[in-house]
């Protein structure tokens, strides 16, 4: 299941690619326009911008803004820095594997074998859609 942290992180990431001006965005306009705890956002924000997705400028007029062109940015990034492994067991994660102790061999055991296909699934939407992807409207 997908965190709010990522769910948020997403819908932030997507509300500043949709802008037509680059300038920095408040906290709490983001937070007002997608109904996210400005708090929350706060953290998540400070997150993406550690993170090298997101720059920002204190003061007023400051706020977030995009680092990155929205084509650059891959949903493999966004989901790894906010949810981190995209596998949702270790014994199958490219990133994070770890041996489950209670299975002596990985290469037949059915759920692992399972969880490789939907791991592989996974990937392939998330490689495949950046964020740029998440603003065009669908018709």
């Amino acid at each position: 299941m997908l965190s709010k942290k990522t769910k948020y992180g997403i819908k932030a990431l997507t509300y500043l690619a949709k802008r037509e001006d680059s300038a920095p965005v408040s906290i709490a306009t983001i937070s007002q326009s997608e109904n996210i705890s400005l708090k929350f956002l706060e953290s998540i924000l400070l997150t993406l911008r550690k993170n090298g997705f997101l720059g920002s400028k204190k003061g007023k007029g400051g706020g977030y803004y995009l680092l990155k062109e929205p084509e650059d940015i891959q949903m493999t990034s966004v989901m790894r820095i906010l949810e981190g492994p995209i596998a949702m067991l270790p014994c199958v994660s490219l990133k994070f594997y770890e041996k489950c102790a209670d299975c002596p061999h990985e290469d037949t055991c059915a759920v692992h074998n399972l969880m490789l296909q939907v791991r592989d699934s996974a990937l392939q939407i998330f490689r495949n859609t950046t964020l740029a992807d998440l603003t065009r409207k669908k018709s």
